[in-house]
Order: structure tokens, then C-alpha cells, then sequence
């Protein structure tokens, strides 16, 4: 085999690579085939020139397609890397890596890790006699748990170098003084993300997996996943989820309802009740509008949405536009009008006095200031109580997010957003992925790319790929005001609508729900918004994260939750003093609104949104959810 790389410039010689390597050392890289599976497998050598050609030929194509693209000036997001390396480079010269101690160690580490590893396989200086069964290596990790990763001294001691090497440069990251912790932070998330994409199983020849399966499929499995790769350099986007495999309305947001009202900045969507009665204070759930509504109505098993009408809750929720060039001057102040303009028209479609809430993330944050700007203007009593799933409004401790919060940063942003007026979506669902990138991004590279294995339906990761865009002048002055300078907390540092904004004010009943592995709104940031309102509050810590941690109906009994009864002042002695109960805390959430208000109205007139003479804009889920 040659020890020349392939040219960078075309992925498809990587493929070409394998498939003139000698059959002896091919049959190396299939640890899992019996000789005769590989005897089978390697003389065909018609079917290998076939699949050369046609990978030649996919990526022909692909060029043709890239010429086409450029000429009609279209984005090319995922497949140019210098829209993501560029986050990093600067970020990396920070670490050691060439200061002569740091090389001396890691090499001093190779050598004791070599001889180790060859040891148990029976080779070297310090070979013992081989055990029977694979090898106990000393380092271990989940991308590496199938036996094939021991089963040859190459595989083995590919793996564990890179496991060794990787722990040497988080730790150096994590030794490094900057002065600043903000740097600090960048530095090791950078590190981090760097370790997690060198890591052998994303490279065909270093990942035995990848090789037994070209083998085993002649080739075929190379092919198809090479169709999978350019066809998501087309898209400008990781594919999740088999395409065709959900659609809205049909097997997926399928909770009966109708559009009852439509903005340029939303659509306004109430469920068909499911009993006979209702209470008499119906719930309006707010979004996020980085995201699509119905994270919160999956499948029905999974709907929050269904559940709570089945519960005998009147439920509204606002589905948010995904921007275009009509929302170029859209700020936060019109998404705080918006969220108000929802309330009045729920409180006079159903002539209550007033709504439950709910929030999430980013909708959450909003609906903080949103009950500030009421409280000041003595119109506190529109909301009974509000709801907060996963939201920040003390941005201090924000987690891995704060990594993105620089001004260079900024200036890329502004960039890619300068000539629509909008953030394409594309580039916020990248940012979100990179926060878990062995999960959402390596794991697909190497099954769909690498393994060319079919899509999963998963209707939870194809609500992840069906990414929103942002309007972009909202999008720079939130990380700005929010994350950066953090001026929510300051009473009265902003103002929305002509109004000042002072979270202290709102002495609205709030019910604070956060995920104990959230990696976007981290537990004990969202546990400080309890430190800034004035009126009773209950904190739930959820099991899981962003996502799971808040869709975990009753039915699946998983996970788990704890509340603690007493009066916590840290985030600590929530932690301390706190109860955990198994399964979901839907059913907490449902004992505590009804504290709040238990009146209950028969379910008629206008609780049956498209009823007799009842004038609706069509059914739900509406076509603002279906527009990219």
C-alpha cells in the first residue's frame, strides 16, 4: 500500500486507495471475514473496477454540480471547511504542542503504550505468551467497543494511540492559563472538538468496521455511502433520518386542531378538545423559533401537545415563520409584541380573563421579559402562571454556547447573514451539533459516509435536521445583549416596545423546569432565573438534556426527576436536599397548574376551534411549519 495520502481535493481517491491495495494486505483490514469469506470477497476484481468507476463518476458529477452552483451564487455551507476550521485555528496556537516536554512525554507515553499493547499480542521485547480470547487494553471508550478494534495489533494499537493522545491534549488544554476564562473555555471546547474528529474510526483505512463491510459487500458499501456524502454537500446538511421517512400532518404533528390566526410573524394553532370538560384557563405554549413547534408533538406516544388535551387542557401554541427577507428588521421587541398580541387574542377568542404559559429555551427567555414589560404596565393579571422549559434568562454561567461569544465571531455572522437579512438555519443546527459532536455529528459520518448504512426513521432527529432561520439583526443583538453582556438581570439595562424590562416585577406563579444533562441551557444557569422574580416559583431538575429531557411522556417511564420542598438558595442546595422520583415530571407539572386554577368549563363553542360559525385559516399544523 502506498504511504502517499490521497489528494484532498477528491474524497473518491481515498476509495480508489483501498481498492489497488495488494490482496494481502487488504485481507489485514478484514479482522471479522474467514479466509474463505475473504477468498470470495477479494478475486473479483471486475466488480472492484466497477466500483472505482462509479465513485470516479459520482464525483464528476458533484464537481459539475459545484461549478453550477458557484455561477448561480449558491451557498455552499457544509462542504467548504473554512466556514468551520476557521472557528478554531486561532484558538488552537494556544496549545504546547511543539514545546520540547510536552513532545518528550508524549512520546515517552507511546513507547510504554506500545510495548503494552504488543505485549499481549505476543510481540516485542516484552511479549509474553498471548492469552486466549482479545486482548484487556488499558484504555477504553465506547466508538471502540466492538471486538474488531482488539482482534489485530494494528487496530489495537491505532486506537489506544489515539485514546492516549487525545486525553494528553485536554489536559493540556485544560493546564493552560489564559487570563481570561472566556479563552480558557474556547481553547478546551476548540481541543475538544478537535481530538473528537482525528479520531481513526472516521478514516476508512484505520476503522477495520469500514473494511469488513467493503469487503464483505464488494465495494457496494463504499459506493452508497459516497451517494450519502455529496448528496449532503448538495444539501449543505448533515442527513439524520431517512428522507420521505416523516411528513407533517400525516405521521407526524398529527394532534387535531386548527390555525386560528395569521401574522406575518406566526400562526396561532388551538387543539381540538379530547373531554368533556376543560379548565376554564386555557395554556398557551411559546417555542422557541430557532427550532420547529412540533419538537413538543412528535408521534402521539411522545406528544406533550396531545397529552395535554388529553388532560383536559385547552391548548394554544404559536408556530413561528422561519425568516426570509421580509424579517430583515425583526427584533427581539416584535417577538415580545408577538408573544403579548397571542395572550390578548387567546384571552378574547375565549372571553378568560387569563392564560397559562409556557416557554421554551429561547421563547423562554422572551416570555421573562414579556411578563416584565406586563408587570410595568399593570397588565400582570393577562397570565396566570408561566411555564419555563429549558430557559436562561441569567446568562452568566451559559455553558458551551459562550464559546461562539467573541467578535470575530460576531463579524462571521454578520457576514454570512449580510445579504438576505436572515441566518440560514443550516449554520445554527452545525453550531447545536458541534456542542455534541461524537453524537450528532462523527456517529452519521461513519454509518452513513463510511458504513453506507441505511437512514433510521426517528422522528425526534428529523425534527433536528428540519432547521429554522433566524432574522439576523434579532439573532446578533440577542447574543450580544444576552449572552455577551448579559443585561437581562439588570433592571432596566433594556426595554422592549418602548417599555423598561426589570424581571423583579414579575410576580407571576412560575414553574422552572431544567435538564440535569442539558448541554445548551445547563442546569444551574436556568436554576438562576429563581434568584430574579419576585413571585412563588417551583424548580424541577428533569433527567436527560435539552431535548429528551423535557419530551419524556409518562407512557415511557424513563428517566427521572427531583424536586426538593424546602427553600434552596444555591443551586447546590437544591441539589443537596432534593427527592428524585422516577419517570416523567409531566404529571408533577399537571398537580401544580392545578393549584393554580382548577375551574373547569364544558368544551363547546369556541373551545372547538373550526366549529359552527367559527372562521379558521386551515388545519393544523398549518403551512408556516412546513416552510423552509
Amino acid at each position: 500500500m502506498s504511504d502517499q495520502s490521497p489528494p484532498t481535493d477528491n474524497p473518491a481517491d481515498l476509495f480508489a486507495t483501498m481498492l489497488q491495495a495488494p490482496q494481502e494486505m487488504f485481507a489485514r483490514f478484514m479482522p471479522g471475514l474467514s479466509e474463505a469469506d475473504a477468498a470470495k470477497a477479494m478475486p473479483d476484481m471486475a466488480q472492484w473496477a466497477s466500483v472505482a468507476q462509479r465513485l470516479q463518476a459520482l464525483w464528476t458529477e458533484f464537481q459539475q454540480y459545484q461549478a453550477a452552483a458557484a455561477a448561480e451564487s449558491i451557498p455552499q455551507l457544509f462542504s467548504d471547511p473554512g466556514n468551520w476550521l476557521g472557528v478554531f485555528k486561532d484558538w488552537l496556537k494556544a496549545l504546547p504542542l511543539a514545546n520540547p516536554e510536552s513532545q518528550q512525554r508524549m512520546w515517552n507515553d507511546s513507547v510504554a503504550l506500545w510495548e503494552n499493547v504488543l505485549g499481549q499480542y505476543g510481540i516485542g521485547a516484552k511479549a509474553g505468551e498471548p492469552g486466549e480470547g482479545l486482548p484487556d487494553l488499558p484504555r477504553k471508550d465506547r466508538r471502540f467497543s466492538d471486538p474488531a478494534w482488539r482482534s489485530q495489533p494494528f487496530y489495537a494499537l491505532v486506537h489506544q494511540t489515539y485514546l492516549m493522545l487525545a486525553e494528553q491534549v485536554l489536559a493540556m488544554a485544560n493546564r493552560i492559563e489564559t487570563g481570561d476564562p472566556a479563552r480558557h473555555e474556547q481553547l478546551r471546547f476548540a481541543a475538544r472538538t478537535l481530538v473528537e474528529a482525528l479520531s481513526p474510526d472516521h478514516f476508512p483505512l484505520t476503522n477495520p468496521l469500514v473494511m469488513q463491510r467493503a469487503a464483505e459487500t464488494g465495494g457496494e458499501s463504499l459506493v452508497k455511502g459516497f451517494e450519502h456524502l455529496l448528496e449532503d454537500l448538495k444539501r449543505g446538511q448533515l442527513t439524520h433520518v431517512k428522507p420521505g421517512a416523516f411528513t407533517l400532518g400525516e405521521n407526524i404533528a398529527v394532534t387535531p386542531g386548527k390555525v386560528v390566526h395569521q401574522g406575518p410573524l406566526y400562526q396561532l394553532i388551538q387543539y381540538s378538545p379530547a373531554t368533556e370538560n376543560v379548565l376554564e384557563v386555557p395554556l398557551v405554549i411559546f417555542p422557541p423559533w430557532i427550532n420547529r413547534f412540533y419538537i413538543l408533538d412528535l408521534s402521539p406516544e411522545k406528544s406533550f401537545i396531545k397529552w395535554a388535551v388529553d388532560q383536559g387542557i385547552t391548548v394554544f401554541v404559536v408556530s413561528w415563520k422561519s425568516a426570509d427577507e421580509s424579517m430583515a428588521e425583526v427584533v427581539w421587541d416584535d417577538y415580545i409584541r408577538a408573544q403579548i398580541e397571542a395572550i390578548d387574542l387567546v384571552r378574547e377568542r375565549l372571553g378568560v380573563k387569563s392564560v397559562h404559559t409556557i416557554g421554551y429555551c429561547v421563547a423562554g427567555t422572551t416570555l421573562a421579559a414579556t411578563l416584565a414589560v406586563l408587570a410595568r404596565r399593570g397588565e400582570a393579571e393577562k397570565v396566570k402562571s408561566a411555564t419555563f422549559f429549558t430557559a436562561q434568562v441569567d446568562f452568566k454561567r451559559a455553558g458551551e454556547l459562550l464559546v461562539f461569544i467573541d467578535d470575530k465571531q460576531f463579524d462571521t455572522l454578520a457576514k454570512l447573514s449580510a445579504e438576505h437579512g436572515y441566518l440560514d438555519g443550516r449554520y445554527m443546527a452545525a453550531t447545536f451539533n458541534l456542542l455534541r459532536g461524537n453524537d450528532l455529528i462523527w456517529n452519521y459520518v461513519v454509518n452513513n459516509y463510511l458504513l453506507g448504512n441505511d437512514y433510521p426513521a426517528f422522528d425526534l432527529l428529523h425534527w433536528n435536521g428540519d432547521v429554522t432561520n433566524l432574522p439576523a439583526k434579532w439573532h446578533q443583538a440577542y447574543l450580544k445583549d444576552l449572552y455577551r453582556d448579559n443585561k437581562l438581570v439588570v433592571p432596566d439595562a433594556m426595554s422592549a416596545d418602548g417599555t423598561p424590562i426589570d424581571l423583579t416585577r414579575i410576580e407571576t406563579p412560575a414553574y422552572i423546569q431544567a435538564g440535569r444533562e442539558d448541554h445548551i441551557a445547563p442546569a444551574e444557569s436556568v436554576w438562576r432565573m429563581t434568584r430574579h422574580l419576585r413571585g412563588p416559583w417551583t424548580f424541577l431538575l428533569a433527567g436527560s438534556g435539552h431535548i429528551a429531557g423535557v419530551v419524556n411522556p409518562p407512557a415511557a417511564k424513563k428517566y427521572q426527576y427531583w424536586t426538593n420542598g424546602g427553600s434552596p438558595e444555591t443551586f447546590a442546595d437544591f441539589i443537596e436536599g432534593a427527592s428524585e422520583t422516577p419517570g416523567s415530571w409531566w404529571p408533577h407539572w399537571l398537580g401544580w397548574l392545578h393549584d393554580q386554577d382548577r375551574a373547569e368549563v364544558p368544551a363547546k363553542g369556541k373551545r372547538v376551534p373550526g366549529g359552527k360559525g367559527d372562521t379558521v385559516v386551515e388545519d393544523a399544523p398549518g403551512t408556516y411549519v412546513k416552510t423552509r
